[in-house]
């Protein structure tokens, strides 16, 4: 534990081997180091049978295989945590199932999104600007923003295809204070609304073919406006999962279809 944890070289060393067999120069080059620097910390690798030599080339032992297959997830949500710690520290992530939730890391490099207090009330241009880029998009939402349903609409209206997950609470706010936008939106071919039948505390996540947006709620219970996005393939995976987690949870729901749209 000792030799990987207490140097950051011997670390990355070791993740770097993991991709396969470097020389000498390539770990150097890889690693923007020296001989110097980076010499002594392969030699306490081999001397613990961490990495093995044969010929100029290195390579992870079975031992450093184990080690680094098992030390790469646990450095990964260290990453992901240590980028935006105090965000992190004051989210509530119980509604996260448990094999999610061990693999935080998975959601890779992201962006932490804080709208300035003026456009607290408008959807993030973020998530505006590459939804309307996809062609498809599942979400899930507890909270109903007041701009989602027109917004909603005109994504189906542009040809997106979109799965639609709502809790007990929001797809009752949807349906009496936006009827109009609820029918028109249900009318459309491509366009499947679901109901939770669990209360899952998770504003919204939603995933497309290349980006995933998450919000959570704080530790005291709100939502602050305060969201991650990640264009990462290990993120967009981990979202899709969660999806189909709140899936599991859903049944599919048929609304009345406004006549004038029953040819969409």
């Amino acid at each position: 534990m000792n030799i990987i944890w207490y140097s950051e070289k011997r670390k990355n060393i070791l993740l770097l081997l993991k991709e396969g067999p470097r020389d000498i120069d390539r770990i150097k080059i890889s690693l923007n180091e020296t001989s110097r620097s980076i010499m002594p910390q392969i030699k306490k690798l081999l001397q613990k049978k961490l990495i093995v030599q044969d010929g100029e080339k290195y390579y992870l032992s079975e031992i450093g295989e184990l080690i680094v297959e098992n030390i790469e997830p646990l450095l990964n949500t260290m990453r992901v945590i240590e980028e935006n710690k105090e965000f992190w520290a004051t989210r509530d992530l119980s509604a996260l199932p448990q094999n999610l939730f061990n693999r935080l890391g998975e959601l890779g490099h992201y962006l932490l999104i804080e709208p300035d207090l003026d456009r607290m009330f408008e959807l993030p241009k973020e998530f505006k600007d590459n939804v309307l880029k996809s062609k498809k998009m599942s979400t899930f939402i507890s909270y109903v923003h007041p701009h989602i349903p027109s917004f909603y609409l005109e994504l189906a209206d542009k040809g997106v295809s979109l799965s639609l997950f709502m809790t007990n609470a929001a797809f009752q706010k949807m349906n009496s204070e936006y009827i109009t936008e609820m029918e028109a939106i249900s009318s459309y071919n491509d366009v499947e609304i679901f109901l939770c039948d669990e209360n899952i505390p998770l504003p919204t996540v939603a995933v497309t073919g290349w980006f995933t947006y998450l919000c959570f709620l704080n530790s005291e219970g709100r939502y602050d406006h305060r969201d991650i996005i990640s264009f990462d393939e290990s993120a967009l995976l981990w979202s899709t999962e969660l999806i189909d987690y709140c899936r599991s949870k859903s049944e599919r729901v048929c609304l009345p279809k406004e006549k004038s749209n029953l040819d969409h």
